[in-house]
């Protein structure tokens, strides 16, 4: 075995360290007290979330620049 396979190797078990640390389990992220993945209403709630933040802060961004709306 020369340098490079033992370094694909040392990788390989590496990346598999890793997902099983971070609790990933088919794409979705185990909560950190070990419980259940998250549910589609938790998963759906946050894209909500972030898309309306992300208007909120495009409308204040418009505001900043021409003062038309507050």
């Amino acid at each position: 075995m020369d340098d490079r396979e033992k370094q694909a190797e040392e990788a390989r078990r590496s990346l598999a360290s890793l997902s099983r640390e971070t609790g990933l389990l088919g794409g979705a992220r185990m909560r950190e007290d070990g419980g259940e993945a998250p549910d589609a209403v938790e998963i759906w709630a946050k894209r909500v979330g972030r898309a309306l933040g992300l208007i909120f802060v495009v409308v204040l961004v418009i505001n900043l620049f021409t003062g038309w709306f507050f």
